[in-house]
Parts: C-alpha cells; structure tokens; sequence
C-alpha cells in the first residue's frame, strides 16, 4: 500500500542508468525557473525594505532609493562575476562551502556551509510564508489559517521535488515565466506611461535635496534591507551538477541570465517608485501600489492589475524551490566530507538526493512553527544567513587566485575584493544595528559546528578501526556453535526456529522468562515442549516482575561467558511471525524488535531472527 501511494505522489521509480542521461538533467530554461525563483521573488519585498527605513524618517528621503540601488546593482555584478568563477573553478558545485574549505580552512568552510544550510531553510519558511501572505490578502476570509497553508505550500513543494529535477521544473516554469513577464511589463507600459505624459512625475523630493535626519547610518541600513534582494545568487553554483552538458557553461549563462533580470527588475521598481512616490503601506505592498497607478482603474488596468497579483502570489509560493534545489547537493558535499551522515548521498526513486529534500522540508515547517509563520522575524535571520557565505566565498576566491596565478592575481580579484569588503560591511551593519534580532542565528551556528564536528569524528574513528593494517589483532577461532533459542509460547513460528538451530548449533538450547501471570501457561508450555523436543533443553527463567527484556539479556550474557570457555560463539535464534499485511504490524506488542534492540549491544552475540509469515 505505501508502494503505491509512494508511486501515486512521486512517480515509478528511474533506473540508475538514466542519472547521467541528459534528458533528466536541467537545461537553461529550466534552471533559470528553478534556481532563480528565490532571488527574482526578493523583488517583491526588496525595494520595499528600503523604502520602509527611508520613509521612516520623512518621505523626502525617498529620493535615497536610487543611490542606495546602484549600491545593491554595483554589489550584484560583483556577486555574479564571483560565482561564474566560482561555477568554473569548482563544477562539482558546493558554492561557498567548497570555496571556503578549500582556500580558507575546513572551519570557515563549516561556518559557510551550516550558514546556507539554516539559510536555505528560511528561504523555504520566507518565501512560503510571504506566499501565503500574498494569498490571504486577495481571501481575507482564510487569513487566520496563514500558517496551515504555508506549511502546505512546503509540503506540496516537497513532494514536487521528490519527484524529479526536471518534474519540479516544467511545474516552476508557469510561475517563474509569468511573474519575469508581469514585472517587465509593468516596467515597459509604465515608462511608455512616463514618456507619453500620462503618469506625472509625483515624487516625494528631487534627486540630491536636503533631508533633516538622514544619517550614514540610516543609509547603510537601508541598504542591507535592499542587499535582501540578492538571496538566492548562489544557488546556481552548488547546482552545477545539475545542469546538462556542458554543466559549467550552462550554469554561467543562466547565472548571467538571471543577473541580469533581476538587476533590470530592481532598477526599474526603484525608479517607478522615486517618479511616482509611493509610500510603504500596512495594507497593500509598495509593488502592488505601483502597479496600481501605472495600469489604472480602468476594465483594462484591473484585470492587468490582478493579473500582476496572482504573478507575485505565484513567485512567493514557489520561491522556496531554489531551497529545495541547493540544499539537497550543499548536503551531498557535505556529507562527502564526513560533516554530515551519509544517507544524505543517497539518491532516490527519482534519483534526487530525498533526505536533503525532506530534511529540508522539516526543517521549515519547524521554523515556521518556531516564529508563527511571521515573515518580518525571519528575514533579519534570512539576511546574516547569506551574507556570511557571499563574504567567505568572494575571500576564498581571492586566495584561490593568488595560489592558482600568483602574478598579475589582483586583476582577476577585483570584483572579488569588492564584493567581499561590501559583505563584510553588511555583516557588520547588521552585527551593530540589528543583533536583537539576529542574535539566534549564532547559538545556531555553533551547534551546527559541534555537531559537524562530532559527526566527522566519528567517521574517523569508525575508518580507523575497521581498516585493515598489518597489525591486525588475531582472529579469534571458534570450535563450534551454540544456538540459544528464545521461546515465548509454542507456536507454528517457535517449531522451525528451534529446528533450525539444532542445523546450526553443536549445542542447542532454548529459554522461556515465567513470570507470575503466566505460571499455569508456563507449565503447559514446558510440558508441550518436552513432547516435542525432548532432546533439548528448556531453560525456564523465573521473573518477579512483568519484564522480559531484562532478564533475557541477563541469561545471554552468562551464556557468552560460558561459551567464549568452551570456545564456542553464541547465536541467538528469535522466533517471529510476520503477518500478511504491514499495517497489522501494530496490533502486535514486536517483542522480538525490543529483544534485537537490547542484544545488539552486546559483543561476540551473532543475533539471527526466524520469521514465519502468516497467509491471512
């Protein structure tokens, strides 16, 4: 039954062969849909965020918009530039975190790698959450259900990407595509509007007037509110493997492709709100007031209007897949290095990697139960989340440049260094002004280190121990075998397991644990089985009290004594019925599950489980 809903929600499973097969690799139009969602939805929200802390002061310091936005263009060429070379240096993909290890140290690369981990996750609970903000806005009747339909939207992409890169892209393309054109759209018609005179200039202030209150600090922390916009930048750069051939080409061009639209996006919002001066609002967003004036009230100018609406409704939703894409392969790198388990370079059915899919999944949900679905306390985590990983990878690739050309190596780092001093101003920014609200992130990071470390620690000493060296300790020999068979009642299950022993065990014996409750079936029981098995011996094993866990480890672990003196190893035969159907499962007690529980613990115990499976 799971067989078939596992094939109803992700589809039949793909033979290993097709995973170097093109056809279920990304190509740019589609990679463009599913790793561009994140950064091209900030959009919506972006500008915003720089507009709120200037207008904040007076709505004359609007005009600051524009410089602080060629600020935000100026930092966003300089990413693109670092991540092409990044795409090109490192195909393999792993972004920050392989850039950071490789030229900085494993500890940086850990702290860049754990950063776009959490960050990742709140990509997925932002954009969600904004999602479903966006859709409880045009249905105010469900808005009290905000958080039950953002934890939808996370399941439903969830399973989306369960089954498949290129499933989960044809799925992204409407939205993705729709919302590209609305916004440049809206740009077009509304400089068309501007040139034609029928949208008066309205601006709050002239460019360059005076403004009482404005502060350089004011300014810089306007613009770490609009860097907001460049989350998701780096997404294509773990996702190089992804790509089809050839990956790394590919990869830059849509990289490059993505820039640049958001670049034009977020200039042209800027400008349509400096002509039009629009205000922050609580109830409707600075974009949707754009385009509200830029299309008008006319039949026409509203339907352009909704439609517009429904497009960034739509990219919000969906946003949170470029979390789903880059997660599951920032994992996978991870895990190759021994920071993380290695199921996370396991693929699936769909030959995706499904435990970074689901983890990432869970983890979402979990962030938006922690804040209540609140896009306003996630974002301030959201933004140190990324910047830390954009600061190292730009430093690391400057070392990478240094060691790898040495001569003539600044030319090649110049977007580099400029990227990484403007990160590293927005780290601060954010450090001095906004630490009551980003402080969890650090207790964050620091578990996520201890535990990287704790992982990887383990896998040493387990390697350690199990190679095989020259000073290997000698091999222990056995002179025989002693089955020990644990028996809770005479059944059609108990019967082959004790003869399968006797085919096993030089010497064969069986154990029952008699408690008060049960003394008449106990007695019934070792008569039943002295008539079958007379020539075995049944040891019965009195208990005061209702366990029979404890008492059955207690006789193993004699009987490991007196077999390592006979030179014997001891198996632990476990009878067990399996019934026809899984679910049935659960109206037995699995004693024999708790029984392997407790046993496995213990050394030199070969533990075997004898199933019998019923019919009906």
């Amino acid at each position: 039954m799971l067989e078939r809903l596992k094939a109803l929600f992700i589809g039949s499973p793909l033979i290993s062969t097709s995973e170097g097969d093109d056809s279920h690799l990304l190509s740019k139009r589609q990679a463009l849909a599913m790793l561009s969602s994140d950064a091209l939805s900030s959009i919506a929200y972006g500008p915003e965020q720089v507009i709120l802390i200037l207008a904040a002061i007076s709505p004359l310091a609007i005009w600051w918009s524009l410089p602080i936005g060629l600020m935000v263009l100026v930092l966003l060429a300089s990413l693109t530039i670092s991540y092409q070379q990044v795409i090109h240096a490192y195909p393999k993909g792993g972004g920050a975190y392989v850039v950071s290890s490789e030229n900085l140290s494993p500890s940086w690369g850990l702290i860049a790698g754990g950063s776009l981990l959490v960050d990742y996750m709140l990509t997925v609970a932002v954009s969600v959450s904004s999602g479903a903000d966006a859709i409880t806005s045009a249905f105010p009747a469900i808005k009290e259900h905000n958080l039950a339909l953002s934890i939808a939207l996370v399941l439903v992409l969830m399973v989306m990407n369960l089954r498949g890169l290129r499933e989960s892209a044809k799925s992204l393309m409407i939205p993705v595509y729709l919302f590209i054109i609305s916004i440049l759209f809206l740009l077009i018609y509304g400089a068309y509007q501007i040139i034609t005179g029928h949208l008066p200039y309205t601006a709050t202030a002239h460019i360059g007037q005076s403004v009482s209150g404005v502060s350089i600090i004011l300014l810089l922390r306007a613009f770490t509110s609009g860097s907001a916009s460049l989350t998701g930048v780096e997404a294509i750069s773990n996702a190089v493997p992804f790509f089809k051939n050839p990956k790394e080409k590919n990869a830059s061009t849509t990289l490059s492709l993505m820039s640049l639209i958001l670049g034009l996006m977020f200039a042209g919002i800027s400008l349509l709100n400096f002509w039009l001066g629009i205000l922050p609002s609580h109830h409707v967003t600075v974009l949707a007031q754009i385009a509200r004036r830029v299309y008008g009230n006319s039949a026409l100018g509203n339907a352009l209007f909704y439609i517009f609406q429904l497009a960034t409704a739509f990219i919000l939703a969906v946003a949170a897949n470029t979390g789903f894409s880059a997660f599951p392969m920032l994992s996978f790198n991870m895990a190759k290095n021994k920071y993380m388990p290695h199921l996370f370079m396991e693929k699936g059915a769909r030959l995706g990697y499904s435990n970074g899919i689901i983890t990432l999944a869970l983890g979402a949900i979990a962030l938006l139960f922690i804040f209540d679905g609140s896009t306003e306390r996630l974002i301030p985590l959201y933004t140190i989340g990324v910047f830390i990983p954009f600061a190292l990878s730009q430093t690391g690739m400057v070392i990478h440049w240094k060691r790898t050309l040495k001569q003539g190596y600044l030319c090649h780092s110049l977007a580099n260094i400029l990227g990484a001093l403007i990160c590293y101003g927005i780290v601060l920014i954010l450090l001095v002004f906004r630490l009551g609200d980003i402080w969890p992130f650090f207790p964050i990071i620091v578990a996520l280190l201890v535990l990287f470390n704790t992982i990887k620690r383990h896998y040493t000493n387990v390697a350690m121990q199990l190679r095989i060296t020259d000073e290997v300790k000698a091999i222990p020999s056995y002179q025989g075998n002693t089955a020990l068979v644990l028996v809770g009642n005479m059944t059609q299950a108990s019967i082959p397991a004790i003869n399968y022993a006797s085919s096993i065990g030089q010497k064969v014996l069986a154990m029952h644990v008699a408690t008060l409750e049960t003394k008449e079936k106990d007695e019934e029981l070792e008569e039943e089985f002295k008539r079958y098995f007379p020539d075995v011996p049944l040891v019965m094993i009195d208990s005061d009290y209702r366990d029979i866990v404890k008492p059955t480890t207690l006789f193993v672990q004699k009987m490991l004594e007196e077999t390592k003196k006979n030179e014997h190893t001891l198996t632990v035969v476990i009878p067990k019925f399996i019934p026809k159907h899984g679910w049935q499962n659960i109206l037995h007690n699995q004693m024999s599950l708790r029984l392997r529980a407790s046993l496995r613990w213990h050394e030199d115990i070969v533990i075997a489980t004898y199933s019998y499976h019923l019919k009906k």
